[in-house]
Order: structure tokens, then C-alpha cells, then sequence
């Protein structure tokens, strides 16, 4: 016997290390490819589906044509009910693995084994329009990871902020309606810019945590691949021994942190509705893997209280600062959907799913989830067997005693539905699950006592104290950023009483953001006293350890990921300079960089050696906002033509006004002649007021440098530095 279960065990672990490839090879079972007859769902051959069924060539058509019938029908019946909120996604299959056995906290088994290799989806998604809205508008960003563990499937179905808007999920229906097109002319589509989302915010206090998150850059990712996802809920992890602690997940991007400027991210909106879903999938389809590392941060039971921030308040966060990140594990997304619908569509996630070792706190927010997204996922696909649809499936078998209902697909044999039973066995043993030691077990949590109550712990009251430490940790241009998204917003409400409460509400995070924020709004200056007094406000503030959390900047952050896959412009026109072009464009592709010539037209350029440059985009088709840093190569015949070319001068002006990093070569600095640069210089000291900004000139050992400076400026992202950006024609 003894041998036999070293035998299992061994076997297990080996599935395990395999199970990469599980849910690959589930999916291909139900994966077809297009064959070269047609048929009807019943499998019977059409000969003809150009023409339906007549009553001579010019007759009625004829009731008894079912083909017709079939195809019709089903076309007006593919379509299914969107997603409430988070409809506009976009999705990926990968793999995750842990770094170290986490037994110290955790049974779950993908958690413990590091051989295992854990297939998973992710959906990234926008949270406030539909399908058809835009990806780069300002809001949060879903990121729910399903894992297709060896225990069953576990969803951190979390978000790229790690706070929230509400603090009790009795709100969320207020929230969204808020939040949604305004009901009587469902307007605006994809924006929190309106009357009744900031009506409702400047009369919940406990939304200015959120409110500054999304205020700020983290509202306007770079790319999918370039932003954080937290799972926003303190959740438990419990080890073998029964001991618990409070856990906060963190996705950490291999790439960086990265934002767009709002004027970039609205110009993208109309140029490029698909950017970010367009982006994650070239990137995997070219073998660009996008990478997160898991990260923790865990709490010990007795320690929780010392922080000085309630645990279950998902409006609340814990600073790096206080309790760090320990990375634990990566997470790699290496292939896109084979089908959008029957993929990332129709992929179920839910907080309830759960594997042993994992279990939820008492947050208020998280408990009414548990109910909701099972009532949602019910009304969206159609009925209780979601689970049974390929990409919701289980690697490892379901077994229970659950029946019918639509969209059935398991044939269960045998008389019994029900347990105990005994007519389930040839044996007639019984069988029953009635207190065993194996499987999911709740924490049993000895802190929960009555009476019952509706109300709020007083420990949630403090509004504003996590709200002021985010703005002291911003950088300057942080938060020049949050006040011009705070002033835009609230200048789109129309009812002036809603404006004058939310910048009152605003001088209780910091008088100097309340100010700055009404000075262009028409209202009073802000009034703390006035805030004070509206229903909802409570008078708490917690003495944080900590002034500023630099954790929470993404500039403060030292390690901005390099330049693998950032897209690089190469402005270029006939006569260009090629022999100066390589050297650096050489530099930028061997350091990762994606290089695109974009010139008046497409097809080729010719170079000032005779020779033909091909050309990947024009000016119209390729504007400056699809790309993250601009390189204008030299030649004077080049130059001349582009700084003659009102759409190339505005695609480089634009490119600098969104503070991306620039290169001109040689005589291409003419390009830059309305910020003031002579054209014909020669010196990299004209630059010295333009960040970001690198000049190549020289020979090859020069230009060189010049590359490798350049590098540098695009791995630092931006240079929000830049002086007086308004005055830019772009």
C-alpha cells in the first residue's frame, strides 16, 4: 500500500508540472476549424447559400425554406446580454507558477508547488462602457485572473486600482447607475463626466479615496501590459495547521508602470478605438509575452490592528511602505483566444471560486460580490450550467448531485440526484459527505457575534486621510495631472451646487488641490465647514505612520522596465540619411524597441545614397499617438520636406506635447524650428530646455551615444517636466 500511494503522489506531481498544456488540450475537444462543405446545425449539407427557397425565380419566398429558417434564427438570437459593468474586455490564456512553496501560509496546491505550471485567463476590461465603447477612456480597468488548478478553478477577480468607490455593496446599484449614460438620453457613453456620477460622489465621502485614483494616471494605462492589478479585498490564507492570515494580492508588470497623457488617450479613443485590446494581442501574437509577478502582502491576525487602516475597508489600502510586497510567483500570457465569443466573452468569473487554502474576509463589499456575480453570471448566460462552457470548465472532473437546467451538456448516469444514497454503488455502500477532513473549509471565524445591524464600523470612517496621502506622495506633475482631470470632469457638470460640494470636499484631502481645482470651475472657495456639514460626513482622522508612500507614484518608481516592444516612430521623407538612421534605429531594435517608418506615403522612400527605405505608415493613417517615442531622421532633402508638411510637423510637435521622448537626427532638428530650436544647429545645448529631447549629430562612435541616450529616454516613459506644453500647436 505503501508503495502504491508513493506512486500517486508521484503521478500527481508530474500532472501537475504538466498542466501548462490541461486546459489547451480541454479547449481543442470542443475547437473546430472550418471545413470545406456546409451544413445545417443538424449536420445536413447545403448546397446553396446564396438563394432561399422560391416559388419560381420571382415568386414568394416559400414558409417550408428551414434553411432560411435555421439562419435567421440563430443570428438573431447570437447575440447575448453584456456585462452590467466591465463589458468592454479583452482576454488571453497564459500560464502562472509560485517561485516558493507557500506553505507557511497557504495549502492551496499551486501555490505550494513549484514544479506545477498552472494554466489561467485573464480578462482586462474597461469598467464603465459597453462593448462598443473606447478602450482609452479614464477608468478603472478590470483584471480578473481565472486559474485552472489541480483543486478546481480559483478567480482573483481583482482591478488595475487597489481601492474602491463604496465600502458596503448595498451601494454598488447606486454607484453604477451614477456612474452609467444618464438614463434619459444615455449620455455619455465610456465617461464618469457628468452630472449624476458627481452628484453622487460629492455626496458619499467615502468615495474621495477612489476618486483621487482615478483622477490620476492610473486611470489611462499605457498598455494592458504595462499597468498593476490588485485584487482590492483583504482576503485569508490558511495553512495546514488552521493558522490564518490576511492577504492582499498585487500584480506586478514586468514591463513597468506605465500612463498616457488625457489629451492622448482621448485623440486615441477616435483614432484607435482598439488600442489596448490591439496592443495585448500583437504583443502575444510576435512572441511578446506580457509578464506579472504575484505579489503579497500578508498581515498576521494580531498585527492587523497596528496598522492603523481597517482591513476590511475596500476603500482603503496598506502602503508598501508599511507592510511590503513579497513577490511570490509569474505570470506569463503566452496565446490569444481562437474565438472572442466563445472565449473572453463567455468567460464566467466569480470571488466564490475558491480553492482550499484560500477564503474571504468579512469586507462588506466582498461579501455582497459573492452574491451578485452568480445572479449576474445566470441573467448573462442564459442559466446555472455557465460552468459546463469550455472556457469556464474545470481541468480537474466535477462531481454533485445538480440537474438539468438550460444548456445542460453532462450526461449523468444513474438513478440518484440526491445524498446520501446508496443506490448510487453496485455495492450499495453508502455514500455520503457528511464532516470530511478533506476539501474547501470555511474559516471559522470567532470574531463574528450578534446583534444584528445595519450600520458601518466606526473604524470605517476616515474619508480622507488615504486620499491625502496618495496626493503628498504624487510628483509634481502627478499632480498637475489630477487637478486638470478634476477640473475637465467637474466642468462637464451642469448643476453648479454639485461642483461647489465636490471642491468642498476636496479641501479635506488638501487646501491647495480644493483651490487649484475651483479656480476654473465658477464656484466659492472651497469650504471645509460646508463639507463638514452635509449627511454622510464623519469627523475621523487616522494619525498615519507616514507623510508621503512613494510606492504609490508611478514616477517615483525606480525600475520603469525598459524598452521591450515600445513603438518607435521614424519620421522620414525622400533624401533621408540612412547611414546615420541605422546606427541608431539598429540600437533600438537590438535593445527591444519595435521601429515603424512613417512618412507622406506608403510603399518607399528614397534615401540620399538612391537606395529605398520601406515605409510601415503615413501621418494619417500612423498618428504620433499610437507610438511611444518618435525618431526624425536626418538628410536635408528629408527635412526640408517634412518641416514643409503641416500633418509631420504637427506629428512631432504632438509627440512632444505628450511628453514622449524625441530624437532628431542631423538636419531633421528642423522640426523642432516652432519650439524655438534654430534649425542648422549643431549643438545638443540648444535642447537644454526640452527634456526628452536628444540631438544625433556626428560620427558613428557619436551617434552611438546619441542611441544609447535615447534608450534611456524611452525607458524613463515621459517627460511630464516640460515647460509650457499649452503653448504647443498640437
Amino acid at each position: 500500500m505503501a508503495s502504491t500511494r508513493t506512486g500517486a503522489r508521484a503521478t500527481t506531481k508530474a500532472r501537475a508540472a504538466d498542466g501548462s498544456a490541461d486546459k489547451l488540450q480541454q479547449l481543442q475537444a470542443y475547437t473546430v476549424d472550418t471545413a470545406a462543405t456546409l451544413t445545417t446545425n443538424q449536420a445536413l449539407q447545403i448546397p446553396d447559400n446564396h438563394n432561399s427557397l422560391k416559388a419560381g425565380a420571382r415568386g414568394p419566398t416559400l414558409m417550408e425554406d428551414f434553411i432560411l429558417r435555421e439562419k435567421l434564427s440563430h443570428f438573431s438570437h447570437e447575440r447575448i446580454p453584456e456585462r452590467v459593468v466591465y463589458a468592454r474586455g479583452a482576454g488571453a490564456h497564459g500560464t502562472f507558477h509560485v517561485y516558493k512553496a507557500l506553505s507557511e501560509y497557504t495549502t492551496a496546491h499551486f501555490l505550494n508547488d513549484t514544479e506545477a505550471r498552472t494554466p489561467v485567463f485573464v480578462r482586462f476590461s474597461t469598467a464603465t462602457g459597453s462593448r462598443g465603447s473606447a478602450d482609452t477612456v479614464r477608468d478603472t480597468r478590470g483584471f480578473a485572473v481565472k486559474f485552472y488548478t489541480q483543486e478546481g478553478n480559483y478567480d482573483l477577480v481583482g482591478s488595475n486600482m487597489p481601492v474602491y468607490y463604496i465600502q458596503d455593496a448595498i451601494k454598488f446599484p447606486d454607484l453604477v447607475h451614477a456612474m452609467k449614460p444618464e438614463p434619459h438620453h444615455e449620455m455619455p457613453q465610456a465617461a464618469s463626466a457628468h452630472d449624476t456620477f458627481w452628484d453622487f460622489a460629492s455626496l458619499m465621502p467615502e468615495t474621495t479615496h477612489m476618486l483621487m485614483w482615478a483622477m490620476s494616471d492610473r486611470a489611462l494605462p499605457r498598455s494592458l501590459r504595462m499597468m498593476e492589478g490588485f485584487g482590492v479585498h483583504t482576503f485569508r490564507m490558511v495553512n495546514g495547521r488552521g493558522e490564518t492570515h490576511f492577504v492582499k494580492f498585487h500584480w506586478k508588470p514586468r514591463l513597468g508602470l506605465h500612463g498616457m497623457a488625457f489629451d492622448e488617450a482621448q485623440k486615441l479613443a477616435g483614432k484607435d478605438p482598439d488600442f489596448h485590446r490591439r496592443d495585448l494581442w500583437e504583443a502575444i501574437d510576435q512572441g511578446h509575452f506580457p509578464e506579472w509577478e504575484l505579489g503579497l502582502q500578508v498581515v498576521s491576525e494580531d498585527k492587523a490592528e497596528s496598522l492603523g487602516v481597517d482591513l476590511l475597508d475596500p476603500t482603503k489600502l496598506i502602503p508598501e511602505e508599511l507592510v511590503p510586497v513579497q513577490l511570490v510567483g509569474r505570470l506569463v500570457l503566452n496565446r490569444n483566444p481562437d474565438n472572442f465569443f466563445a472565449e473572453t466573452e463567455q468567460a464566467a468569473f466569480h470571488p466564490a471560486h475558491l480553492v482550499p487554502g484560500i477564503d474571504f474576509s468579512n469586507d462588506p463589499l466582498l461579501q455582497g460580490r459573492l452574491f451578485a456575480y452568480t445572479d449576474s453570471q445566470l441573467a448573462r448566460l442564459g442559466g446555472p450550467n455557465f460552468h459546463e462552457l469550455p472556457i469556464n470548465r474545470s481541468v480537474v472532473p466535477f462531481h454533485n448531485f445538480q440537474r438539468d437546467g438550460r444548456h445542460r451538456q453532462t450526461i449523468n448516469r444513474n438513478a440518484v440526484a440526491y445524498e446520501p444514497n446508496s443506490l448510487g454503488s453496485p455495492t450499495g455502500a453508502a455514500f455520503r459527505v457528511d464532516g470530511a477532513s478533506a476539501g474547501f473549509k470555511s474559516y471559522a471565524d470567532d470574531t463574528v457575534a450578534p446583534p444584528k445591524q445595519r450600520r458601518r464600523s466606526p473604524t470605517f470612517d476616515d474619508h480622507y486621510s488615504q486620499a491625502t496621502l496618495f496626493w503628498n506622495s504624487m510628483a509634481p506633475a502627478e499632480k498637475e495631472h489630477i487637478v486638470a482631470a478634476f477640473r475637465y470632469e467637474l466642468g462637464k457638470v451642469g448643476v453648479p451646487v454639485i461642483r461647489q460640494r465636490m471642491v468642498d470636499t476636496l479641501a479635506h484631502v488638501d487646501p491647495r488641490l480644493a483651490k487649484k481645482v475651483a479656480a476654473t470651475l465658477g464656484t466659492d472657495a472651497p469650504d471645509t465647514k460646508a463639507a463638514a456639514g452635509q449627511a454622510g460626513f464623519r469627523e475621523a482622522r487616522t494619525e498615519l505612520p507616514l507623510e508621503e508612500a512613494p510606492s504609490l507614484s508611478m514616477q517615483a518608481r525606480p525600475d520603469k522596465g525598459g524598452i521591450h516592444t515600445r513603438r518607435v516612430a521614424v519620421v522620414a521623407a525622400d533624401g533621408v540619411d540612412v547611414v546615420s538612421l541605422r546606427i541608431v534605429q539598429h540600437a533600438l531594435t537590438d535593445a527591444g524597441a519595435v521601429c515603424t517608418v512613417v512618412a507622406p506615403r506608403l510603399g518607399a522612400v528614397a534615401t540620399a545614397g538612391g537606395r529605398r527605405l520601406d515605409v510601415g505608415g503615413t501621418f494619417a493613417g500612423s498618428p504620433s499617438v499610437m507610438f511611444d517615442a518618435v525618431l526624425v531622421a536626418g538628410g536635408k532633402d528629408s527635412a526640408d520636406t517634412l518641416s514643409q508638411l503641416g500633418e509631420a510637423v504637427h506629428f512631432v510637435l504632438e509627440a512632444y506635447k505628450h511628453c514622449k521622448p524625441i530624437c532628431v537626427m542631423g538636419e531633421g532638428i528642423a522640426m523642432l524650428r516652432l519650439l524655438g530650436v534654430e534649425a542648422g544647429t549643431r549643438s545638443a545645448d540648444a535642447l537644454a530646455g526640452h527634456p526628452g529631447v536628444a540631438l544625433g549629430v556626428g560620427d558613428a562612435e557619436a551617434l552611438q551615444l546619441t542611441a544609447q541616450e535615447f534608450i534611456r529616454m524611452i525607458a524613463a516613459h515621459r517627460f511630464w517636466d516640460r515647460p509650457n506644453l499649452d503653448a504647443i500647436p498640437a
